[in-house]
C-alpha cells in the first residue's frame, strides 16, 4: 500500500524465465500484488513466478493484447501499474508514477522514456521506430505524447472497463493511451522513467510489428 491505496502490477509474459525472476525480486514493498499473464510459454515462466508470490493468470491466445486482456481484470487493487518481465522497465519508480497520478488527480498516467536517460538501452532502430509511430498519433490523433509506444501505465483500476481496447497484439499498447486521451472523463498525462536494457532474448519483430501498429493507428482513426 502506498498513501492509502493498494496497488497491483501486471506482467504479460512469453518466455521470461530469466526476466520475471529480477523484476519479482526487484518489486518495491508498496506493491500489493504481482499479477503474471503466462502467455502460453514453452519455458518455466509460470511456474518461477508462482514460486515467487505472484498471482500467475495463464492465456493460451499468443499476443501482447491477449495476454493483458486476460490480466487487467484480474486486478483486486485501487492503482493498476503495468510493466515488461524483462526488467527494462523501473518498478523502483512505481511509487513515484502513483504519486504523480494523485498529486494532479490524474486517471491515467503513460511512462515516457524518451528522452532516454540511457541511450544504450535502446537500439537507434527501435528509436526511429517509436518517433515515427509518435509522429503518426500527433498527425491522427492530434495529441502531442512523448512516447506512444511505452509499455509501463498507472491508472485508476476502475478506468480500464470504460475503455473500448479491441487489439490482441502490439497495438493494444498504443490503443490504451488513444482510448484513454478520447475519454473525456479520463484525465491523461505523461510522466518520464528510466529505461534498462532487457534481461533475456528479444522477441519483437521490429519491421512486422512496426508496420502492424502503424496500419492500426490508421485503421482506428477512422472507425
Amino acid at each position: 500500500m502506498h498513501r492509502d491505496v493498494t496497488i497491483s502490477v501486471v506482467i504479460p509474459c512469453y518466455n521470461e524465465e530469466e526476466g520475471i525472476q529480477h523484476v519479482i525480486r526487484a518489486m518495491p514493498s508498496c506493491v500489493d500484488e504481482i499479477v503474471v499473464v503466462d502467455n502460453n510459454s514453452t519455458d518455466r515462466t509460470g511456474e518461477v513466478a508462482k514460486s515467487l508470490g505472484a498471482k500467475v493468470v495463464f492465456e493460451e491466445r499468443k499476443g501482447y493484447g491477449a495476454a493483458y486482456k486476460a490480466g487487467l481484470p484480474a486486478v483486486t487493487a485501487d492503482i493498476t501499474v503495468t510493466m515488461d518481465g524483462d526488467g527494462s522497465y523501473p518498478s523502483e519508480q512505481i511509487a513515484e508514477l502513483v504519486d504523480h497520478l494523485l498529486d494532479n488527480d490524474l486517471d491515467f498516467v503513460s511512462a515516457a522514456r524518451f528522452p532516454l536517460k540511457n541511450p544504450a538501452a535502446m537500439s537507434f532502430s527501435n528509436r526511429m521506430g517509436n518517433m515515427i509511430l509518435t509522429i503518426a498519433m500527433l498527425v491522427l490523433y492530434g495529441k502531442n505524447i512523448k512516447d506512444s509506444q511505452s509499455g509501463m501505465w498507472v491508472f485508476k483500476s476502475n478506468v480500464y472497463p470504460r475503455l473500448n481496447v479491441t487489439s490482441g497484439g502490439m497495438p493494444f499498447s498504443e490503443e490504451i493511451k488513444i482510448e484513454a486521451i478520447r475519454a473525456k472523463d479520463i484525465r491523461f498525462g505523461e510522466y518520464r522513467v528510466n529505461y534498462h536494457e532487457r534481461i533475456g532474448e528479444v522477441k519483437l519483430e521490429k519491421w512486422r510489428d512496426g508496420f502492424r501498429n502503424l496500419f492500426f493507428l490508421v485503421k482506428k482513426r477512422f472507425q
